[in-house]
C-alpha cells in the first residue's frame, strides 16, 4: 500500500510514518516508479508503535524491543520491558501522590491563616511548618 492509504488505516500523517521509517521502525520497499510501498505488517508495527508509545515507551526502547520481523516476538524481552515499565509507573504515582500531598497541605496552611496575622508572618509560619516536615521525612 501506498503512504496515503497507510496514513488513513493507521490514523497517523505521512510526516509521522516517514519520521518511524527513518528511524528504522518500520520498512519500506520502493517501486520502480519511486513511490514508497509498505506492507500489511507496517501497519501492524504502527499500532504497536503508537500503543507502546501511549503506555510510555521511549523510540529507543521501542526500537530495541520491536524485532525487524514482527512474527520473531520476543515474549520475555517484551515481558520484562513491560515488568519494569510498570514499576517506573507506580514509582512515578507514588512521586506524584506525595507532590499532591504536600501540595494540599500548603492549601491547607494557608487557608488557615489566623485571623489578624499579617502576610509576612503567615508566610513564615508556613515555611517553618514546611522545614518541619522536610526534617521528619529525612530523619
Amino acid at each position: 500500500m501506498q503512504i496515503g492509504e497507510l496514513a488513513r488505516r493507521s490514523g497517523l500523517t505521512t510526516s509521522r510514518i516517514r519520521f518511524y521509517e527513518a528511524q528504522g521502525l518500520i520498512s519500506v520497499t520502493r517501486r520502480t516508479n519511486g513511490y514508497r510501498s509498505y506492507s500489511a505488517e507496517a501497519l501492524m508495527a504502527l499500532n504497536i508503535i503508537t500503543n507502546a508509545q501511549d503506555a510510555g515507551f521511549s523510540l529507543s526502547e521501542i526500537h530495541r524491543l520491536m524485532p525487524d520481523d514482527l512474527s520473531e516476538c520476543r515474549d520475555g524481552e517484551l515481558i520484562g520491558a513491560l515488568r519494569k515499565k510498570t514499576e517506573e509507573i507506580k514509582a512515578m504515582e507514588s512521586r506524584l501522590a506525595q507532590t499532591r500531598s504536600q501540595i494540599e497541605d500548603l492549601i491547607a496552611d494557608i487557608e488557615d491563616k489566623p485571623e489578624g496575622m499579617t502576610r509576612e508572618a503567615n508566610t513564615d509560619r508556613i515555611l517553618n511548618r514546611f522545614n518541619d516536615r522536610r526534617v521528619r521525612a529525612l530523619g
